[in-house]
């Protein structure tokens, strides 16, 4: 599908559809990404918000806090409760598909936001190119294909009940861990999403403070900076024990011309690590580019981390960058490696990290951008595969000859590579 050029100039009209899946321990504390809303429409009138919340939370007539799904609209400062359901699964590709049909026919039937953008907030546990929307009831996790899919679904639902209307969604909010990778952009735009917002690392929950976020949206021409900062401002809890969600933050720039640039600088990058053993030097190249990727610290930087799988998850620009810096390596693979990094960066449209985030004891200095999955052992390959969070199945990693660098680097693990394959 041929990507639609947005251009957001002024003060734009928003449609902010909140997908919350609270059937997990989430739920509570998440509950305000949907009732900060009531306050911020009260206020601005260009937002309006469609929410999917399965929840336990207790209110009449739930005074038991009985799992189920409810619809509602938030404007002009006012909740009003469409309809309750059974509980669906909200780690279902269907359900999302459902939703994201949903939002985009709220903005079709309101004069008001006929031409607004269309944003997704999806809020709940996420898993890097693995996928996310954790279901307890299910045991459902959606693959990264699986999101990009809904989103393709729901508009194509769209079209056939409103030919020719505006089926655009321009961005997404990946209010969920570890999102922040150049699988889900590369996903995501070949879904015709045009901006991604997400952090590398794990968030404290309730995540990115979803109200203030939409507000920033409608902020003019420095939105996308304007929404990193109020979510890495944000605190949440009281007196000294306050906190921030995010370590890093970044809001992408999905452009399909940047994302073809990512795919091919990877993809050449990774060809040409994979011919080094064939090389006299192969061996002594493929050692300094281990020691030049284990120099960039993967995510997950937080005490007893070790049995996740995360930590392969290396920072995109800071991991190329280090090997385009190595005067051991030849110029050619360093050339390549450079085209890399800087076609990742050219992704950035907005970014903040922390120097010292508190809560992990490290630093986020080289926590720009989106992260690659980058392992350089076998343990690290793809170690939670056998539990359905798969991280080197899917489009991008194929396109890039993943597994080809996993091999040539050391790192390839047939088990955990088949029982990714039996899960996707």
């Amino acid at each position: 599908m041929e990507q639609m050029a947005i251009d957001r100039i002024g003060n734009p009209n928003v449609v902010f559809g909140v997908y919350r899946d609270g059937d997990n321990n989430l739920d509570a504390v998440q509950e305000r990404n949907i009732t900060d809303f009531i306050k911020t429409t009260a206020t601005n009138s260009s937002l309006k918000v469609v929410a999917e919340d399965t929840t336990r939370v207790p209110h009449a007539p739930f005074i038991r806090g009985q799992l189920r799904t409810e619809w509602s609209t938030v404007q002009d400062g006012t909740q009003h409760i469409t309809r309750i359901t059974a509980p669906a699964n909200m780690a279902d590709r269907k359900s999302l598909a459902t939703f994201v049909e949903q939002t985009l026919e709220a903005r079709a039937n309101d004069p008001k936001f006929r031409t607004a953008d269309v944003w997704l907030d999806l809020v709940d546990h996420g898993g890097g190119d693995g996928g996310g929307l954790q279901a307890d009831s299910t045991g459902g996790f959606m693959p990264l294909q699986d999101i990009a899919g809904a989103i393709s679904d729901g508009r194509a639902a769209f079209r056939k009940k409103f030919p020719g209307a505006d089926d655009s969604v321009t961005g997404v909010l990946a209010n969920q861990c570890l999102m922040a990778t150049i699988g889900f952009c590369d996903t995501l735009s070949h879904s015709g999403v045009r901006y991604l917002a997400a952090s590398p690392e794990t968030m404290l929950a309730p995540g990115a403070p979803s109200a203030a976020f939409a507000n920033a949206l409608t902020s003019g021409p420095k939105w996308a900076q304007n929404a990193v900062d109020v979510t890495m401002q944000a605190r949440y809890g009281t007196g000294s024990d306050t906190y921030h969600p995010a370590a890093a933050f970044d809001v992408f720039d999905l452009d399909a011309k940047k994302v073809a640039a990512v795919r091919s600088s990877v993809s050449e990058f990774n060809r040409q690590v994979a011919e080094l053993p064939k090389s006299e030097k192969g061996i002594d190249w493929i050692h300094d580019i281990r020691s030049d990727l284990r120099s960039i610290r993967g995510m997950v930087r937080f005490d007893h981390s070790a049995q996740m799988p995360w930590h392969a998850d290396r920072p995109g620009i800071a991991s190329y960058e280090a090997v385009a810096e190595d005067v051991r390596l030849p110029e050619a693979l360093k050339e390549a490696a450079k085209a890399a990094s800087e076609a990742v960066a050219g992704l950035v449209l907005a970014h903040k990290e922390s120097g010292n985030f508190g809560p992990f004891h490290s630093s986020y200095a080289d926590a720009v951008g989106p992260t690659a999955h980058l392992p350089i052992t076998k343990a690290l390959y793809d170690s939670w595969a056998d539990q359905g969070v798969v991280e080197t199945h899917n489009d991008f990693y194929d396109a890039v000859h993943g597994r080809d660098f996993a091999r040539a680097i050391g790192a390839y693990n047939a088990v955990e590579d088949a029982a990714g394959a039996a899960a996707a």
